[in-house]
């Protein structure tokens, strides 16, 4: 059954535990989204309180997928730039879908309602992303239609002596 995809959802404490347990569940996976495992609810916590910041000034939106029990699925959030020659495109940021759920195309579908999500904003014409290099997402990323734009070689150290390339992505919106 395809996730159903809500963009700007109400901030409940259901969508607040929801999105604290997939960034924790996909973080401890091995999933690519700013942790290394084993990472907790409470350290992943402040940085979703920044997200909810950037969404309350109105800087970053929201775009959630549930599953056919209602459960927070997937996630992205697309975040506008401030700088007055880069408003005429978005970052896409904390990419999920719950590991339980990889391998039956979510992923493709969260990128196309990112992508439906961007379109559906004022003024906005592409869609920029990083991805963590080793892992092979740049391949999937490709796959969804995003071309790499640029790589900073060793940008990201994962541990002592494992560095990888930060990826850069975009998307043109047509």
């Amino acid at each position: 059954m395809p996730l159903t995809f809500t963009l700007d959802p109400p901030v409940t404490p259901e969508l607040r535990d929801g999105l604290l347990d997939l960034w924790t569940d996909v973080s401890n996976a091995g999933g690519a989204v700013g942790f290394v495992p084993p990472v907790t609810r409470e350290r992943i916590r402040p940085e979703l309180v920044k997200h909810f910041t950037a969404m309350a000034e109105g800087r970053s939106r929201l775009l959630v997928g549930h599953d056919e029990e209602g459960g927070v699925a997937a996630t992205a959030f697309l975040t506008f730039n401030t700088h007055r020659l880069m408003t005429h495109w978005l970052w896409l940021y904390t990419v999920m879908v719950h590991p339980r759920h990889q391998g039956r195309g979510y992923g493709r579908d969260l990128l196309a309602a990112a992508a439906d999500a961007a379109r559906s904003c004022e003024g906005i014409e592409a869609i920029r992303l990083t991805c963590r290099g080793g892992l092979g997402l740049e391949r999937f990323y490709a796959s969804c239609g995003y071309k790499e734009v640029g790589r900073v070689p060793g940008a990201i150290r994962v541990a002592p002596g494992d560095d990888r390339d930060d990826v850069i992505m975009l998307l043109e919106l047509h």
